[in-house]
């Protein structure tokens, strides 16, 4: 069963970080050396694009296939398109391609990714100025639990990299014959903010939100310069309790995972008219999905 579990949601999209930590993480357990290298399609739908408990103010489902090729050396490669299924737009906003290495013995895992973001001009999600982000991840297995510690630089387009570390713990159960794994977790994360600033000063996202996106107006509010006092510091951002379900049979994984986030440090958004003190609010979102995996060589 080893051979078959999870890097399945490495093909989830990078931008949720609870979801990527979360299975990253178990890609890193599960891979060891004389596993067959081994390719995985999968579909999912997730409800709204959320990162470090941040989210648009209009939600921003998506429906992503992707595809991974993994090798038994440990190297792997995937692609993804991210579709938004909103009512009132529909359309492609974002292709992902990652590769990176994972490693794992039999306490000590680790793993090192890279992501290249494409994002759509029109696109809204709250990370749509990050295009490429580096992660690390270094996790101990203490049989009752497992610890996971992740460290990302994320690049974007006009300001500083961001910074973000972050640490999960978690716990692998069993049931039906080893069919369905359930791996309830909490996870924490903290780090600098000026993916927030962009997506707040960018011109398609702070004129789209100044005029208010779906009120029918055509022509936008313009928000001539956005700043958030704490997009350089390093703050606590999100908590997050997730209960991540895989179901096989065959060659297939269903899957499903309801994530509950408490977003933390709200942002102060200055304008030239104005300064916001930003309203946090807890977010539950969720993914579900289905994927197909082969073995390409033993």
């Amino acid at each position: 069963m080893k051979s078959r579990l999870l890097l399945v949601a490495l093909l989830v999209p990078a931008f949720y970080v609870g979801l990527i930590a979360q299975n990253i993480k178990k890609a890193v357990k599960e891979k060891s050396s004389d596993t067959p290298s081994y390719v995985i399609a999968d579909v999912s739908y997730i409800n709204d694009a959320v990162f470090m408990g941040r989210r648009d103010s209009i939600a921003a489902p998506y429906i992503f296939p992707s595809i991974g090729y993994y090798d038994r050396s440990g190297f792997f490669a995937d692609a993804s398109a991210s579709y938004l299924t909103g009512s009132e737009e529909n359309r492609v906003d974002l292709f992902l391609i990652s590769t990176g290495y994972l490693y794992s013995s039999d306490k000590l895992s680790g793993g090192i990714s890279g992501t290249a973001y494409f994002f759509n001009e029109d696109s809204y999600n709250v990370q749509s100025e990050t295009v490429a982000d580096l992660t690390g991840l270094l996790a101990y297995d203490f049989k009752a639990f497992e610890v996971t510690l992740s460290a990302s630089s994320y690049f974007n387009t006009e300001s500083a990299a961001d910074f973000f570390i972050g640490a999960m713990l978690d716990r692998t159960f069993y049931a039906a014959d080893h069919k369905l794994l359930i791996a309830p977790s909490i996870a924490v994360h903290a780090g600098s903010q000026y993916f927030y600033e962009e997506y707040y000063s960018s011109s398609r996202l702070g004129n789209r939100k100044g005029q208010g996106m779906g009120s029918g107006s055509t022509e936008p509010t313009l928000v001539t310069s956005v700043e958030i006092a704490e997009a350089s510091k390093f703050n606590l951002l999100n908590i997050e309790l997730s209960l991540p379900l895989h179901y096989y049979h065959k060659q297939f994984i269903f899957s499903f995972t309801p994530v509950l986030a408490f977003p933390q440090s709200s942002a102060t958004i200055t304008t030239a008219d104005t300064v916001i003190t930003e309203d946090l609010e807890n977010v539950f979102y969720f993914s579900a999905g289905i994927s197909y995996w082969f073995y390409t060589k033993k």
